[in-house]
């Protein structure tokens, strides 16, 4: 007869007993897994950072670059005076471009032919047309029109202004910035609204929403996501394409360093630190274009991007992770 003792088989225990006892941790701890090392990816680094600290030392250690010359005169009452009018200049002509654009913009998607074509051909003509062209025409102007009128088409005029005296060169620049500006705003205008699905302005229009109203309301706010990036390459666009106004004598960054290289002949120092301070204003502009891209995200995505200060603690958290994982290995 078979007792029920002769139906078991005693035999795995020991095995698995000896199965967790053998690993190389105590107890009844796994095997730890150990992340993969790259070596080539550590070389790449490696290497990457030598280059770059070669170049660094060479940009510092070079005297020809004269350092001190910078930083007198980084700070200047001549420069920062030019760098408040490139900063105004920049904001005058991003705004006055933005709001000539989208009625060019909304032109373009018309229905009606005759605004339709007039927005295209505004565009076509002031994109074909190199910009220091376009500045060149509006500082002679006078050329064409000597003086400017008020008054009854084909009949009297009642107000009549010179046109030398009427604009400057700081006006110039404003009115050939602007209109040029305004042409590329309408494209990115227009490829912001033509993003948003058609859907949302049939909703609109069966809600009895009008046209106008759907615009405003519904379809520019979702266009902002596909607008905001490239406007925000525009904008830095438009601060270093200020410079281009030093052709009409108008005080800016650039031109107010020419000024200076010309009395010195200190022309690289002087050079150095206009584009240093182009690059702390691209910074600045750059890191508010991120959060601005960031606010006009809330509704298409459930989790916002991070910022860049929680990418860096992320990296350094998971860096902290790796070096704590091959120590205990």
């Amino acid at each position: 007869m078979v007792s029920p003792s002769d139906l078991t088989d005693p035999a795995p225990a020991p095995a698995l007993a000896h199965a967790k006892t053998s690993g190389p941790g105590s107890g009844d701890e796994l095997p730890r897994i150990v992340p993969r090392r790259n070596v080539g990816r550590l070389l790449a680094a490696a290497v990457a950072l030598s280059l770059f600290a070669l170049l660094v030392d060479s940009v510092v250690r070079n005297q020809a670059f004269q350092w001190d010359v910078v930083g007198g005169y980084f700070t200047s009452a001549a420069v920062l005076d030019g760098l408040l009018l490139t900063l105004w200049l920049t904001g005058v002509v991003m705004v006055l471009g933005f709001l000539l654009g989208i009625p060019l913009a909304v032109m373009r998607l018309s229905a009606n032919p005759v605004l339709s074509t007039l927005s295209w051909g505004y565009v076509w003509v002031f994109r074909s047309t190199p910009l220091l062209v376009q500045l060149l025409l509006w500082f002679n102007i006078g050329a064409l029109y000597p003086t400017l009128g008020l008054g009854v088409p084909f009949g009297p005029q009642f107000i009549t202004v010179k046109t030398v005296n009427l604009l400057g060169p700081a006006l110039t620049a404003v009115i050939g910035l602007t209109l040029h500006e305004a042409a590329y705003a309408a494209e990115v205008v227009r490829g912001g609204i033509l993003s948003v699905d058609a859907g949302q302005t049939e909703a609109a229009q069966a809600l009895g929403i009008g046209r106008a109203r759907a615009l405003r309301r519904i379809v520019v706010p979702q266009a902002m996501r596909s607008i905001v990036p490239t406007a925000g390459n525009m904008l830095i666009g438009t601060l270093k394409g200020t410079s281009i106004v030093s052709v009409l004598a108008v005080h800016d960054l650039l031109y107010s360093v020419q000024l200076v290289y010309n009395q010195t002949y200190q022309v690289i120092p002087l050079l150095l630190v206009a584009t240093l301070w182009y690059i702390a204003v691209t910074t600045v502009l750059s890191v508010g274009q991120f959060y601005v891209e960031r606010h006009y995200a809330r509704g298409a995505t459930r989790v916002l991007p991070p910022t860049p200060l929680q990418r860096l603690r992320g990296r350094l958290a998971a860096h902290r992770h790796s070096l704590r994982s091959l120590s205990n290995y």
